[in-house]
């Protein structure tokens, strides 16, 4: 074989190994641009509601009731709960939708109530 033959023969390999590549990578894409609609699907049919709250205390009664009555005092503007988990008490603040909604309020609260943290709760 010549040398034209060989540079011929060398292209229709590579030929065919590019476009062997290009019909697989599309098939990855196809398969891939699926996986996210069944994802998408599947989200908005299984909705676990989860919602931020920011909780200001963690301990004993008396000190969680004060720890409301002092937050209330100074934001009346938000809502306010106690919870008892066994064995502490816990005053948390609202109930938001998004973290970056709820990291905003931190902010504003950790003025006056620095142990203040974010946590996720499912409804």
């Amino acid at each position: 074989m010549n040398i034209l033959s060989k540079r011929l023969l060398f292209t229709c390999v590579l030929a065919l190994f590019l476009s062997v590549i290009n019909m697989y990578s599309q098939s990855e894409n196809e398969k891939i641009t699926q996986l996210i609609e069944q994802k998408k699907a599947f989200n908005k049919e299984n909705k676990s509601s989860i919602v931020y709250k920011i909780q200001l205390y963690n301990g004993i009664e008396a000190e969680a009731y004060k720890i409301k009555r002092n937050f209330e005092a100074i934001y009346p503007e938000y809502s306010t709960n106690i919870l008892y988990k066994a064995p502490e008490w816990k005053t948390q603040v609202g109930s938001f939708n998004t973290r970056l909604e709820a990291d905003r309020i931190l902010n504003i609260i950790k003025e006056n109530f620095s142990g203040a943290i974010v946590l996720e709760d499912k409804v």
